[in-house]
């Protein structure tokens, strides 16, 4: 596919300053779509024409609010379905493309209201067993992560049976499974409207990580495990793209006795490397490098999706803002794990959890939505070998479901 020049012109001030709210959300989203918006247009990306959610009757909203949903595709494949280079395969320690389906590992709900109120980050664990919107080939209850592979495989398998061709029926079965995920959150979370959608690989988080690295991240434990490929020491320390990869993915301990770690750990760290990653990005010299926006540009266009209607300029006001530290993230709670159908799941209170959403989304109006202060207390020493010469302010996060808030650096289990 041949692609247009692109001219060291295009990359003027605004472009960057609008650059900054997109790697906030990309930021927000673990891998990097805002870069597009450094481009005088978005030519190139996918884009997704499907029906987004309103809320429900009775559900809190503001016309002025802006929601969206962000999901990590555990696929071994791009957008178009092509297997990817072999060294992201070597990065990530899948072996081919046959190995990863299309669960949605990563699913952030992210509600900025209006008016430059506090935005908030909603992570719902991977296994919550939840009830589908569509029911996907007569399935109606599963992991939440799992509604896109199952409607992409359902929809497939009708396609091509009715004699759509493969490449056709590929990318329509893709825009099911996104729609029907997306439904399924919306419902799970309360009937909250979502405006829009942003669908990153494993891919896209590698490449955008390559592109800026090193990251500073920080662990209040040292610990190692030989399925991810994690070997950290505690403190403060600077990482690869490759060692992000094993950051993210991290859920157990192989090594050390005394750290036990689960799948809420795991989505924990997945919200300390986007606070990172935005602290990262808020230097001005990532959106100045041509080489540097040029691999950001290309991986946007290989291995983001999103909707149709967004229109990342359109959010440029809020990026300021939310890259110095206005916005919180939050766990969604799990009441307990158990087993459906030999499956290890997500036992969860769904009335409990849409309490806690609407809570969020509309705190009274004498509060903010919870935060925390950036403070050194509680958190680990740095490492003497890997301690940025300039390291930003710490703070430490032991439990799980704590809020975590941006604009520091976030130490985590």
């Amino acid at each position: 596919m041949s692609r247009r020049p692109v001219s060291r012109r295009v990359f003027i001030r605004r472009r960057i300053v609008v650059g900054v709210l997109a790697v906030v959300v990309a930021a927000v989203v673990v891998a990097g779509i805002g870069v597009v918006v450094t481009l005088s247009n978005l030519n190139g990306i996918h884009r997704s024409d499907i029906a987004m959610p309103a809320a429900s009757p009775g559900v809190p909203q503001d016309t002025g609010e802006v929601n969206i949903l962000v999901m990590g595709l555990d696929s071994r494949v791009d957008e178009n379905g092509d297997p990817y280079p072999q060294d992201i395969y070597d990065a990530i320690h899948a072996e081919d493309s046959s190995v990863g389906g299309y669960n949605t590992n990563v699913l952030i709900y992210i509600h900025i209201p209006a008016g430059g109120g506090k935005a908030v980050g909603i992570s719902i664990p991977r296994d919550d067993y939840v009830d589908y919107a569509n029911s996907p080939d007569g399935v109606s209850k599963g992991k939440i992560k799992e509604d896109y592979g199952r409607t992409f495989q359902a929809s497939y398998d009708t396609l091509t049976a009715q004699g759509t061709d493969e490449k056709t029926a590929y990318q329509q079965a893709r825009d099911d499974a996104r729609e029907a995920e997306i439904q399924t959150v919306s419902q799970f979370l309360g009937g909250v409207r979502i405006d829009h959608f942003v669908e990153v690989t494993m891919a896209a988080f590698y490449r955008v990580a390559q592109a800026v690295q090193p990251i500073t991240v920080c662990l209040n434990h040292a610990t190692a495990d030989t399925y991810s490929g994690a070997d950290f020491a505690a403190g403060v320390q600077q990482i690869d793209a490759s060692q992000a990869m094993a950051f993210v993915r991290q859920r157990r301990d192989t090594q050390y006795d005394d750290v036990s770690l689960t799948d809420l750990d795991r989505t924990r760290r997945q919200q300390a490397f986007m606070v990172s990653l935005a602290l990262k990005l808020k230097d001005a010299q990532t959106f100045t490098n041509f080489g540097t926006l040029q691999t950001l540009v290309d991986t946007a266009k290989q291995y983001v999706a999103l909707d149709q209607g967004f229109d990342l300029l359109s959010l440029a006001s809020d990026a300021q803002r939310l890259a110095g530290g206005d916005i919180t993230f939050q766990t969604l709670p799990v009441e307990s794990f158990g087993t459906v159908d030999g499956e290890s799941v997500n036992i969860v209170d769904t009335d409990k959890i849409q309490q806690i959403v609407h809570d969020l989304l509309s705190p009274p109006a004498s509060t903010a939505a919870p935060t925390t202060t950036p403070t050194d207390a509680g958190s680990p020493a740095p490492t003497e070998a890997s301690t940025p010469s300039t390291a930003p302010t710490q703070q430490s996060y032991s439990d799980s479901e704590q809020p975590m808030a941006s604009g520091s650096l976030p130490c985590v289990n």
